[in-house]
């Protein structure tokens, strides 16, 4: 049989081996919630595409994403489409679009990707069609880029 003061000291240290376990747990538990939790600061995107092909052209476009497709649209001549989403917090949201018009039947452009539109235009990307292809504005410089031929 074991003296009183060594029963003790077991009691004791099985007590702060369930404590330590308990409070592991908490920390865990509070680290998945600040991980998954929604967040209020996520960066908030607006996209714009504008026709600006002339000659009364319009242009059919449908715009998705993995979770969203956004549905198709005509943009008339001078006309535009847009919308609104928030960046997922792993910095990989792509929005795609597949777009035809007379001369171009069939043509498919990344209007938003995280790992190229983060500096270039992160908070409003617009997109102008143009009869030569498809110019992107960078925030950054307030210019109009050349980013795709319509053959590309």
């Amino acid at each position: 049989m074991l003296p009183i003061y060594m029963i003790d000291r077991q009691r004791q240290h099985h007590q702060q081996e369930q404590s330590m376990a308990s409070w592991r747990y908490v920390v865990a538990v509070v680290a998945m919630l600040v991980v998954l939790a929604p967040c209020d600061e996520a960066v908030k995107v607006h996209v714009s595409i504008l026709n600006r092909l002339g000659k009364g052209r319009s242009i059919d476009i449908h715009c998705q994403s993995k979770d969203n497709d956004l549905g198709l649209h005509t943009i008339p001549d001078g006309g535009e489409y847009g919308w609104d989403f928030s960046v997922n917090a792993f910095g990989s949201t792509l929005f795609y679009c597949d777009l035809a018009w007379e001369a171009v039947p069939e043509f498919h452009f990344d209007a938003y990707a995280y790992w190229r539109d983060q500096n270039r235009c992160s908070s409003q990307c617009s997109w102008l069609l143009a009869q030569e292809g498809v110019y992107g504005l960078n925030e950054g410089t307030g210019l109009w880029e050349f980013m795709y031929a319509w053959g590309s």
